[in-house]
């Protein structure tokens, strides 16, 4: 009997680790790489290159202004309705973001698109999992620096979605009535585009690794 025991123990144990690992399959479906860990195939920097660059399998951004366009052949690099999902670490005192429905531009900051916040302690109030300028995350970021976290981004129809580790920390569904969000940055607008990842400054390093993309109808 205590042997009969063991064994349906084990059994359930076991049917709860496939059941995990199946899930975790199930959320993978459909998604698609844009980073090889190898090089910047696929990917355009614009001014200062020598901001972004591949080292040890990860990406990493740093230095003088520069922004990392995906400009590959996943979906002609041109989004509309996506889930995002990447790796980030960032280290004290750096600030970056991710981009979307933005297009390459040779300099500034992106004309065009909603930017993601990713910052944990720069001085920069606006945290990371905020959708910047327009619903931000302020003074406690979800993340810490020197850890890796989950970052999600999710746009359907009118609607964006941004989760840090599973959890939601900016949920904006654009007006009916087509008003900006806000009105200093008249790009800050759904349409379509590609994504960019943003160096900030000299004093910030940012890390990025297993970047996909899973387009939506």
């Amino acid at each position: 009997m205590h042997r009969i025991c063991i064994a349906a123990v084990v059994m359930f144990a076991l049917g709860l680790m496939f059941a995990g690992v199946g899930h975790a399959a199930d959320d993978e479906a459909g998604f698609v790489s844009l980073f090889d860990g190898k090089s910047l195939d696929g990917w355009k920097a614009s001014e200062n290159k020598d901001s972004c660059r591949v080292e040890d399998g990860l990406l990493l951004i740093g230095g003088p202004r520069s922004h990392l366009f995906y400009d590959g052949s996943v979906g002609n690099h041109d989004f509309t309705n996506f889930e995002f999902k990447a790796e980030v670490k960032t280290t004290p005192g750096s600030n970056s973001g991710i981009y979307f429905h933005t297009e390459y531009q040779d300099g500034g900051w992106p004309a065009k698109g909603y930017e993601a916040q990713v910052n944990n302690t720069h001085t920069d109030r606006k945290k990371t999992g905020g959708l910047y300028a327009v619903q931000d995350v302020m003074d406690n970021a979800p993340a810490k620096d020197n850890e890796w976290f989950d970052y999600y981004i999710k746009v359907q129809g009118k609607t964006i979605t941004i989760k840090i580790n599973g959890k939601t920390t900016a949920e904006y569904t654009e007006p009916a009535d087509g008003s900006l969000p806000n009105k200093t940055m008249p790009g800050r607008k759904l349409s379509h585009g590609t994504f960019a990842l943003q160096a900030h400054d000299p004093k910030s390093l940012v890390y990025y690794r297993n970047i996909r993309v899973k387009p939506l109808p």
